[in-house]
């Protein structure tokens, strides 16, 4: 039932794709099939097999056909299939060893790699129906690649000579279908797990299943986050109470008025205190206190973000009640102003700096909405992470023009601004005191980089801590947090293994994955094993 679904699957992918002659190219091919690698090896190959006329396109009955086999075919009719694969050199018809050109249609090559291939086997010929020391090395290269494993390339060249010589029992510098067929039968497990995986590469990609949200209100979320809750419950009743002693004293102005003091008074709160759930070091600290069991410190992040949706819903209601309120006293015989002096002038004196509380808040406005707009996730994981930075760095200006809009804001400010700005100072001499060096990089499977860093002298930690990384290389300005997976113990260096799951890891994976090209155009191994057995066989005088 699985396998008839995955065959429903494929079909239903060709005949979305296929033009309307019902046949489709390499590319088409790689896309009907969801195939990771652009450029991978196996997929070019069973492409040029699959292929059975050699047209350089195939129909929907050749892919099928081709596909039934990998499915239902015998444990040997599978094996002459990889074998088929592995023969780079040459093109074999995958059914009855003849192959026919379709009558009144040429030869289209698709790519560079299959018209190489196609071009190779224009005879009716078979190909070479054997495999040299060179080809095994462009498979198993291909197979380390698309495992994301890296080995050096003397590794490499000396693990195929071992399993080429041991396969090729007659030394003649090939490795034929019944050789390797007589090797593998002596290892059945690896015999049976390379015939699964000719169809197990073709499987579509499993789909994702969207993780079930916490059901709220129960004693389990409780539990779990009572903390976040108990936080929240803080949070929500400090503006209730701010919001309303403020409006309280302003009861005899009118409520456009009353809202807007509220909001305002709110504002100096959150727009102070946003700048203390950064200060990293000092959150470090607290987590090693009694604090850690009641506050969710690791959860800095997303209150901060929180915190920001407020600062931009209760900034919005703030301008909204003074336009209000200036639009009122625009209208009052009274009032020897017009909106747009309210709005934008210091004429009318409003405000504790020369009158300059209402062209400082279209100023604040402006800024807050364009870091705002900066700080989605569509913009920070989009390859445009300086735009967030840069825009973000914009807190600077804003504290300022805060201090001069309110009266009263300087006094908030305080306390945390000190100790922002003195994290930032200890944070800038220790980056500056001592760079550290990468001494080796190790490509893992599952695309992990697993980097061997120079320990500092004085670089002291715990099991389970945590460090952030900048690499200048990738992203000057990307600060990330990976766990040391290296013991106290260990003097010299510091192990860090990062897995590939966003746009930074990847692009770290990436720089140090500098792949050979995967091509069989040279018989470098093949002439090295020729001069080696030479050198083995006894002189004759």
């Amino acid at each position: 039932e699985e396998d008839a679904k995955w065959l429903q699957w494929v079909t239903h992918q060709f005949k979305t794709i296929a033009g309307e002659d019902g046949e489709i190219n390499l590319q088409d091919f790689k896309k009907a099939l969801k195939v990771k690698e652009a450029s991978s090896f196996f997929a070019e190959r069973f492409f040029v097999l699959f292929d059975s006329d050699g047209s350089g396109t195939i129909t929907l009955q050749e892919l099928q056909k081709a596909l039934t086999l990998l499915i239902h075919g015998s444990p040997m009719d599978k094996l002459k299939f990889l074998f088929q694969v592995y023969d780079v050199d040459g093109k074999h018809p995958l059914w009855d060893g003849r192959r026919t050109q379709r009558e009144g249609q040429r030869e289209r090559p698709v790519s560079v790699t299959a018209q190489h291939w196609a071009s190779a086997s224009s005879s009716p010929e078979t190909g070479s129906g054997s495999i040299d020391a060179d080809e095994l090395r462009t498979v198993l290269q291909s197979c380390l690649y698309e495992s994301a494993i890296s080995l050096p390339k003397e590794k490499l060249d000396q693990l195929t000579l071992a399993l080429f010589e041991s396969a090729d029992k007659d030394c003649s510098g090939t490795i034929t279908f019944e050789e390797l067929r007589d090797e593998l039968q002596r290892f059945p497990g690896v015999l049976e797990n390379l015939t699964i995986s000719a169809a197990h590469w073709l499987t579509p990609p499993a789909p994702q299943r969207h993780r079930r949200q916490p059901r709220l209100l129960t004693s389990a979320y409780w539990h779990n986050h009572r903390s976040h809750v108990l936080c929240l419950a803080v949070f929500v009743g400090l503006h209730v109470l701010l919001f309303a002693l403020a409006a309280s004293a302003y009861r005899a102005f009118g409520a456009s008025v009353m809202v807007a003091k509220g909001c305002g008074q709110c504002l100096n709160f959150d727009c102070s205190f946003i700048a203390v759930l950064m200060l990293r070091r000092c959150l470090t600290w607290l987590r090693a206190t009694w604090l850690a069991q009641v506050l969710p410190l690791d959860h800095n992040i997303q209150f901060h973000q929180l915190m920001g949706y407020v600062v931009v819903g209760l900034s919005l209601v703030h301008t909204v009640a003074h336009v209000v309120n200036f639009a009122l006293q625009a209208q009052s015989e009274t009032s020897p102003f017009q909106f747009w002096e309210l709005l934008l002038t210091t004429r009318p004196g409003i405000g504790w700096v020369h009158g300059s509380a209402s062209p400082t808040g279209v100023a604040l406005l402006l800024l807050l909405l364009l870091m705002f707009a900066c700080s989605s996730s569509c913009v920070r994981r989009s390859g445009h992470f300086e735009v967030f930075y840069w825009t973000h760095l914009s807190y600077l200006p804003m504290w300022l023009l805060l201090i001069l809009h309110g009266p009263n804001f300087w006094k908030w400010l305080l306390v945390p601004g000190t100790l922002f700005f003195l994290e930032k100072t200890i944070s800038l001499a220790a980056s500056r005191m001592v760079a550290l060096h990468i001494v080796e990089v190790n490509l893992l499977p599952s695309k992990v980089t697993h980097l061997l860093i120079k320990r500092p002298p004085l670089f002291h930690y715990r099991p389970g801590d945590y460090l952030y990384l900048n690499i200048p290389s990738i992203a000057r300005y990307e600060w990330h947090p990976f766990t040391i997976s290296s013991a106290p113990e260990q003097k010299d260096t510091i192990w860090l293994h990062i897995r590939s799951q966003g746009q930074w890891t990847n692009r770290l994976f990436e720089s140090f994955k500098k792949p050979e090209p995967v091509f069989c155009g040279s018989k470098r191994l093949s002439r090295r094993l020729e001069m080696k057995r030479s050198q083995r066989k006894p002189q004759v005088s």
